[in-house]
């Protein structure tokens, strides 16, 4: 069923951002507004969207345990070195993330009123602030990139190894973070398989070029840490390549800088407003992991090493819940903004039901192949010990850290970011932090594991109970205000 051409009723003054959309100007090669998501039912919307996903999740995994691994056959300390690079990539990451997470929000919502005109300004002057931000992060990272990490606790003969990899990550950070910006916005216009197949890219390239670059194959020079960093770099920029053309020729969601430029700041000023809150969010993962990784120092280098490739292993466990969550918040806030409450409801169930079920089967096989997957990648048994011993504590809050990030997919679908940024808050400040710094003195590296199985259990609940409080309060208003949330199917 083709969508619908926007009504009288879908033009009127947006609810979100008090603007009202113009039908004045054109969009070159759009195809007809309408919402994607708020058709079919529920299961088979959300399976349709997760699925096509699937591929996509895994390759976004995979990018970074090639990495590991690849560096891993190079020793100990370089495997190390790269666990120290995780707050700081993260950091970056989650800057963009939360841009991203703020400019799906707005396109889906006016998607979901079918004001396709909106979308596309928004969409075109998102990706300008992304470059913009980016640059400027990139920037003060390239200058302070001895004091930062030293503050993260590199010693001297592991800092030459992290700015070999980092001086190139950042000089390619803008490739990074444009597809942060741009697949939310496929899966909102429906299109999950383009936003899969643009990481499958990323993910095969990336595996291509790692032993090329990192040990000198095919005449290549062995590069080491930079043929890490630079693999990833042209991956990416591959990727992004292609996002770009999907957006502006498939889509019709770009428009060419200039008419446009003067109202930028309106445009920027209502992104940063909605992501700001996810940004904070998180940015409160790379603190904790800053936080962690400088109690795991404590312990050696072996511990940074055994800790950081069973964190990067353990994605593994979200690959599928991960293709589900991607499609929450699009899904979420189109039917939010077609006033589909009964569609969020039942969406809501069902991810959640989801979660734990597939949490307790991963649970269970990480606690059984521990052993195994961390002999590919250490012969060290102090390495191996310590892998082993992380893995088999925190397996068992799998399901509830998937249910956490599914109530916050949920809340920020329904434009409370800064509810969902409480959670973060709560999380990582509140309990993850001291209760990690409680279990070292008390249990040592036992305590600190054990620290962040509580945080996940216990935030896990707080987060539902927290997104069902806001679905009853936002349907209350929706009724109250006369628009229905238990609208026909169509």
């Amino acid at each position: 069923m083709p969508p619908n051409e926007p009504s009288s009723a879908t033009a009127a003054r947006d609810p979100a951002s008090g603007n009202t959309p113009s039908s004045s100007t054109p969009v070159s090669r759009a195809r007809p507004a309408g919402p994607a998501l708020v058709h079919r039912g529920v299961g088979r919307t959300l399976v349709g969207m997760a699925v096509p996903m699937l591929a996509g999740t895994f390759a976004m995994n995979a990018y970074s345990i090639t990495d590991t691994w690849f560096v891993s056959q190079l020793g100990t300390r370089p495997l190390a070195a790269m666990s120290f690079t995780f707050p700081v990539v993260m950091m970056i990451s989650c800057v963009a993330g939360g841009l991203g997470n703020g400019l799906t929000m707005l396109v889906s919502h006016a998607l979901g009123r079918g004001d396709r005109t909106t979308a596309a300004r928004l969409t075109t002057h998102g990706l300008l602030l992304m470059v913009a931000v980016t640059l400027t992060l990139a920037g003060l990272g390239m200058v302070f990139i001895g004091p930062i990490f030293r503050q993260l606790g590199v010693d001297d003969a592991t800092l030459p190894l992290v700015e070999q990899y980092m001086n190139i990550w950042f000089a390619g950070a803008l490739t990074m973070s444009l597809p942060h910006v741009g697949n939310g916005i496929l899966i909102s216009l429906g299109d999950s398989r383009a936003a899969s197949r643009l990481m499958v890219l990323g993910t095969v390239l990336n595996a291509i070029l790692d032993p090329i670059m990192i040990f000198g194959l095919l005449g290549f020079p062995r590069l080491e840490m930079r043929g890490a960093a630079l693999a990833t770099v042209i991956s990416q920029a591959t990727s992004a390549v292609w996002l770009l053309t999907l957006l502006a020729r498939k889509h019709g969601l770009l428009r060419r800088p200039g008419g446009i430029v003067r109202d930028c700041l309106p445009s920027w000023r209502r992104i940063a407003a909605m992501g700001s809150p996810s940004i904070l969010s998180m940015m409160l993962m790379p603190l904790s992991a800053s936080v962690i990784t400088r109690l795991l120092g404590g312990f050696g280098h072996e511990a940074v090493a055994a800790a950081g490739a069973a964190g990067r292993i353990e994605m593994f466990a979200f690959v599928i819940p991960m293709a589900l969550g991607m499609s929450l918040t699009p899904f979420m806030s189109q039917n939010f903004g077609a006033h589909r409450l009964d569609r969020i409801r039942e969406a809501l169930r069902l991810a959640v039901t989801f979660a734990l079920l597939y949490g307790a089967l991963m649970t269970a096989l990480f606690v059984t192949l521990a052993p195994w997957i961390a002999s590919w990648f250490t012969q060290d048994p102090k390495v191996a010990e310590i892998f082993v011993t992380y893995t088999r504590i925190i397996a068992f809050g799998y399901g509830a850290l998937e249910v956490q990030r599914y109530g916050s997919f949920t809340l920020n679908g329904l434009h409370k970011p800064l509810s969902s940024t409480a959670i973060s808050v709560i999380r990582v400040l509140v309990v993850l932090i001291p209760l990690s710094t409680l279990g070292v003195h008390v249990a040592g590296i036992r305590g600190l594991f054990a620290a962040r199985l509580i945080t996940d259990l216990s935030c896990g609940t707080l987060s539902i109970l927290w997104a069902w409080r806001a679905v009853r309060r936002v349907t209350a208003a929706l009724a109250l205000s006369g628009s229905s949330g238990s609208t026909p199917r169509t």
